[in-house]
């Protein structure tokens, strides 16, 4: 298959992607014009956002076992089709009870769109041209929770709350044509029967991970069920484990996880993930309550990491080619956790260039990094396990997004504590937060220190 024809599936499922991630964090802007529609308190919306990521959480899973029955085409079109008219029930609904339902149809199908739409990718780009079209499909990823509060307040300012739900039918729409012109009909040669328990394990894990730390990320009423909950997750995972292992025909199939370049990338990029997750939570919030900043200033401070992903990808696939994984995991997410442990430096009288120069510059290290894992993962990756490995990434990718903002909240909580700050966190609390989030981003370079010099030579060549 050309190039020309990987590329514009990439750029099919980029623009399904960057749909998915920008409804889990557009609507936070609009929660209190969409709580006065339905009548309730506005603190009740934050459900809206906790069942959508759920729901994306529990149904993961399953769509790597639909793609092989029925084949990517038919389920990537048919995720994109219920993703749009759950995009309409969202705006039409006059109630909290009818969004909830409309939003939890919304996870479901995105569920299904994410891990599809990149084996789809995945099928359809030789190895020499993974890197390019990786970066394509991680972009949304980086952009979208930054770019989503600011596009929901100006819909919101400018229209009504529905129309940030009603953009997404055009779009569908296009999708939609797009994926039969597109995406081949492949289907698993062998069709397996569908594992149930191992659907039940590993679907509850991953709701009882993420909605366990959600509730720690709250405040300390709410510390015993999270800790409850966030340990059933791991003896749900433990058993899930176990039953993979053992099952003849088990949903996922583990034996992925022992090719090397995709376990670093698994655990590696999670933690990394998490890490600059909190970005988005802790930087708004530092700049409005800790140095009383407006709303507007904050977001274009914030925009400069975005500016720093979107000036990156002209050179990433350089960058890759020329040094390779290991040294650019290792250098750049050296410069990663130095941007990140800068972040402690800011303060209320520093130059808001300077601000944004610092956040420039840890746009660009999270771009090539993501890139870097991201395309790393599925370097070594036989067509084969393909599904599993596109499955399990997204499941990881999905969970680590959703921590990132539930671990943010903690280790803010932390910081408070250990200043005995027990009102509104002030500029010392989010500096030593910010400390806590380096160190976490730490963590995930050991994975990429155990790397061969030689790892993912697969899909690297000489750049012309």
């Amino acid at each position: 298959m050309s190039l020309s024809r990987s590329t514009k599936i990439a750029l099919l499922v980029a623009a399904t992607f960057f749909m998915e991630n920008l409804d889990a964090t557009i609507i936070a802007t609009a929660l209190p014009d969409m709580a006065r529609s339905f009548g309730v308190a506005a603190v009740d919306l934050n459900i809206a956002m906790s069942s959508y990521m759920l729901a994306l959480a529990a149904f993961i899973p399953i769509s790597g076992w639909l793609a092989d029955r029925f084949g990517a085409r038919r389920v990537f079109a048919s995720a994109i089709v219920l993703f749009s008219l759950a995009s309409l029930l969202c705006g039409l609904s006059g109630s909290l009870e009818m969004f909830l339902a409309a939003r939890i149809l919304q996870g479901l199908s995105g569920a299904m769109m994410v891990p599809v739409g990149r084996l789809a990718v995945l099928r359809a780009t030789e190895k020499k041209d993974l890197v390019r079209t990786i970066g394509y499909i991680t972009f949304p990823a980086l952009v979208a929770p930054i770019l989503g509060p600011p596009l929901g307040g100006f819909i919101v300012t400018h229209a009504t709350w529905p129309w940030i739900f009603f953009v997404n039918l055009p779009l569908g729409l296009l999708a939609f044509i797009a994926t039969f012109a597109l995406i081949p009909d492949h289907r698993a040669e062998r069709q397996r029967p569908f594992d149930w328990l191992g659907f039940v394990l590993l679907g509850s894990t991953c709701v009882a991970l993420l909605y366990g730390f959600e509730l720690l990320g709250q405040n300390l009423a709410h510390f015993w069920p999270g800790a409850l909950l966030c340990l059933a997750a791991l003896v749900l995972g433990a058993w899930s484990f176990r039953h993979m292992r053992r099952h003849a025909h088990p949903l996922l199939n583990l034996g992925v996880l022992k090719i090397q370049t995709f376990s670093v990338s698994f655990v590696g990029a999670s933690l990394f993930r998490i890490a600059i997750s909190t970005l988005p939570f802790l930087l708004p919030l530092m700049f409005q309550l800790a140095f009383g900043l407006s709303p507007l200033t904050s977001g274009l401070l914030v925009v400069a990491v975005f500016a720093g992903n979107l000036a990156m990808k002209a050179r990433t696939t350089w960058v890759i080619q020329r040094w390779g994984f290991r040294r650019v995991l290792l250098v750049n997410g050296a410069i990663g956790v130095a941007a990140l442990a800068a972040c402690a430096l800011l303060d209320a009288d520093m130059q808001h260039w300077l601000i944004m120069l610092v956040l420039f510059i840890g746009g660009l290290s999270r771009s090539l990094q993501f890139t870097a894992y991201n395309t790393l993962g599925f370097a070594d990756v036989p067509q084969a396990q393909m599904s599993d490995a596109s499955t399990l990434f997204s499941m990881a990718f999905q969970l680590s997004m959703g921590m990132g903002i539930a671990v943010g909240a903690l280790l803010l909580r932390a910081a408070m504590a250990l200043h005995g700050n027990p009102g509104q966190a002030d500029t010392a609390d989010f500096q030593l937060t910010f400390l806590f989030v380096a160190l976490l981003a730490v963590l995930a370079l050991y994975d990429s220190w155990q790397l061969r010099p030689q790892a993912g030579a697969a899909v690297l060549h000489k750049a012309a």
